[in-house]
């Protein structure tokens, strides 16, 4: 299983240090998703993130920064996703490009394998948008994907719950509310997911 950390859409103070202290305690991938800020606002926080971690950033908006700062990962929301010709996603993954995806519905997985991998979202009740229930079924389990992309937990993901998601047939979480509804914890709170998912790839 795989950890991956999502940016909080508001900015927070010192959030350009917190992100590198990420990185510095092993975050493999970091998601910068920032809907509501212009881009010379999400530039500003790359300009203060260490060069050498850009490899590890996927970009949620302006993916014309990726050129810019050699950031090879870009992520299409649902709506991109169906606003963008398969041509052009077949493209940019033959350049070397590292697409992910987003989306709400499990049956759709087969169908986006031109992805690295997709969020499947609510998984838990989200800790970071109130009234965002899971739409997942008691007794859920992913079926044999196959060729398809690697499929990654999203919404209401805490230390606790690594365990279930492992067991519904996951291949990693991220995280969105856990670090960021208390910044100053972020990276305590990593640790113990960090610690969390080691224990899991070690004994499942």
């Amino acid at each position: 299983m795989e950890l991956i950390v999502i940016s909080s859409e508001r900015a927070i103070e010192g959030e350009a240090g917190i992100i590198n202290d990420l990185f510095r305690s092993g975050m493999c991938r970091f998601h910068l998703r920032k809907p509501g800020s212009s881009i010379e606002q999400v530039s500003k926080l790359i300009d203060h993130i260490d060069p050498a971690f850009y490899q590890r950033i996927a970009l949620h908006q302006y993916h014309e920064l990726a050129a810019t700062y050699n950031i090879t990962r870009l992520h299409f929301t649902e709506q991109a996703r169906l606003q963008t010709f398969a041509e052009t996603l077949q493209s940019q993954k033959e350049k070397g490009i590292k697409l992910s995806t987003s989306t709400h519905d499990a049956q759709l997985i087969p169908s986006l394998s031109v992805f690295e991998y997709t969020f499947l979202s609510p998984v838990f009740d989200s800790l970071s948008k109130p009234g965002y229930t899971s739409t997942i079924k008691p007794g859920f389990r992913l079926e044999n994907k196959g060729g398809s992309p690697r499929v990654i937990a999203l919404g209401g993901i805490e230390a606790d719950r690594l365990e279930i998601i492992k067991k519904m047939g996951f291949d990693g979480a991220a995280v969105l509310g856990a670090i960021w509804n208390q910044p100053q914890m972020a990276l305590q709170t990593f640790h113990r997911l960090q610690a969390g998912i080691t224990n899991l790839n070690i004994i499942i």
